[in-house]
């Protein structure tokens, strides 16, 4: 920390926050590590309580009742045009005159099948808007925001992609924030055996080679959310496993699936262990040998995956790496592994050394925002309310961070490096939000002073104080180094 008491709450609110408020640079400004820790104690901190959002059972099931009814509707519908057709042609053999034109009158004729201009939105985007506004929402509204930004940083660890999944949203809220201050393992768990990610990454059709269901189907294992588990969740890429333990992580997680709504609309879409599928025998995993004990043979080697130094190691450097720099500090990455290791991955214990250790605050800020870090911290430098979450999903899909749609099982790059060719896009959009009709009642120097405070430097300062235009004016501030930076 810095001798500065002021400029280490505006670092504060910027690292370990989604930006500053008006007046959240003075109220934490006292005691500011204290209120960045005091936030991991908050009661149901990171909790989303919304009974108007759906859970994974019921999105799923709606998606496929949805699909179900548009598929009959096309289908009669072809079944329409295909009589139509016959009867036209059955007419013209017996001389009638019938040309293109008659026959597309009687549609025309029927106010009801007229395409609309706009595609009403299916139930299943709809609620993908609530549950993004539900999930921007609340970081702008946090006061710091720290335990959102953990939850950004697990949901992204663990992720799932909304176009494989209708869940995604779901997902969040059931997989991530209950565990996001909790025990690494329960997290694990959650994550590894949610309908989402069976249905992502292709568990949930995986069977064992020697399974009922595998020999009956001639049908094989899938071996994507095992390599994925070990290579991206746990243990890290190239560590202590081998193509060996993938496949038989694969075979242990066989069964590990999910009901399908046809068969059983109340359930549909919620997780299911089935035994048919299930790979028989022991496993070595590791090399520890897993007896055949169901589903119960999966949970344990994730227990001990959790708890495997490896993980702790990769655990500790994304953690670091996403806080402070590219190449995070050895030390803090060190403090942070040895904490999950001493805890069991208790991750409360875990945040709280990261927001206590000297190397987080460094007062240099080196890691560039990710398009969604800075979309909020625009809304809460300008004090805008989050609105139906369309803008803000417009907004962060152009710059090249779509919500819950990585590009790949990694997730969304946490360098440097791969948002820096954005910031040209980012000063397209400062430049139209500062221009548009939201943003004429703001003062950049009032703007300025709310989100960077002692942080902005006298470039940023005399820039703002000789823009042209108001508009101009609030763009480079929202463009300073100090804002996109964290």
């Amino acid at each position: 920390m810095t001798n500065d008491p002021r400029r280490d709450a505006a670092l504060a609110l910027h690292r370990f926050g989604f930006g500053p408020r008006p007046g959240s640079i003075t109220a934490i400004t006292s005691d500011p590590r204290g209120a960045v820790l005091a936030e991991l104690d908050r009661p149901n901190v990171g909790q989303i309580a919304n009974a108007g959002l759906m859970t994974s059972g019921q999105i799923n099931r709606v998606a496929f009742e949805f699909n179900a009814e548009r598929q009959a509707k096309e289908r009669l519908e072809a079944r329409r045009k295909e009589a139509e057709k016959q009867e036209a042609a059955k007419r013209a053999a017996e001389g009638a005159t019938v040309d293109a034109a008659s026959m597309e009158r009687p549609m025309q004729a029927r106010p009801e099948m007229a395409a609309p201009a706009t595609p009403p939105e299916t139930p299943m985007l709809q609620n993908f808007f609530r549950e993004a506004r539900a999930h921007f929402e609340y970081a702008i509204n946090a006061e710091i925001g720290f335990v959102e930004r953990l939850v950004w940083f697990w949901s992204n660890h663990f992720c799932v992609n909304n176009d494989a999944t209708v869940m995604a949203g779901a997902y969040e809220r059931e997989a991530i924030r209950p565990h996001v201050l909790g025990r690494f393992a329960d997290m694990l768990l959650a994550a590894e055996s949610h309908p989402a990610m069976l249905v992502y990454l292709d568990n949930a059709q995986s069977m064992g080679p020697s399974s009922v269901a595998g020999i009956n189907n001639n049908r094989g294992l899938n071996e994507n959310l095992a390599r994925e588990i070990l290579e991206l969740h746990t243990l890290g890429v190239r560590t202590v496993y081998s193509q060996d333990d993938v496949t038989s992580f694969a075979k242990v997680i066989t069964g590990w699936s999910v009901l399908q709504t046809a068969t059983n609309p109340e359930h549909g879409g919620e997780f299911i262990f089935f035994p048919r599928m299930h790979e028989p025998g022991a496993q070595t995993v590791l090399g520890k040998s897993y007896r055949d004990t169901g589903i119960e043979q999966g949970r344990a080697v994730l227990k001990d995956i959790a708890r495997h130094p490896a993980t702790a190691r990769h655990i500790a450097t994304k953690l670091a790496r996403h806080f402070t720099a590219d190449e995070p500090p050895p030390t803090l990455v060190e403090r942070l592994e040895k904490k999950f290791i001493e805890t069991e991955g208790d991750l409360w214990q875990v945040s709280k050394e990261l927001a206590s250790a000297p190397e987080s605050w460094s007062p240099e800020q080196t890691k560039i925002k990710r398009p969604a870090d800075w979309y909020v911290a625009m809304r809460r430098a300008t004090g805008l309310p989050v609105g139906d979450g369309r803008f803000l999903v417009a907004g962060t899909t152009r710059l090249g961070e779509p919500l819950w749609r990585p590009p790949a099982p990694k997730g969304f790059a946490d360098d440097n490096g791969a948002w820096l060719d954005g910031l040209a896009h980012r000063l397209d959009s400062a430049n139209a939000f500062a221009q548009s009709t939201a943003a004429e009642r703001l003062d950049a120097a009032a703007v300025m002073e709310t989100t960077l405070g002692p942080l902005a430097t006298s470039a940023t300062r005399q820039a703002v104080a000789r823009a042209e235009s108001k508009p101009q004016a609030l763009t480079f501030v929202l463009m300073a180094p100090e804002f996109l930076r964290r």
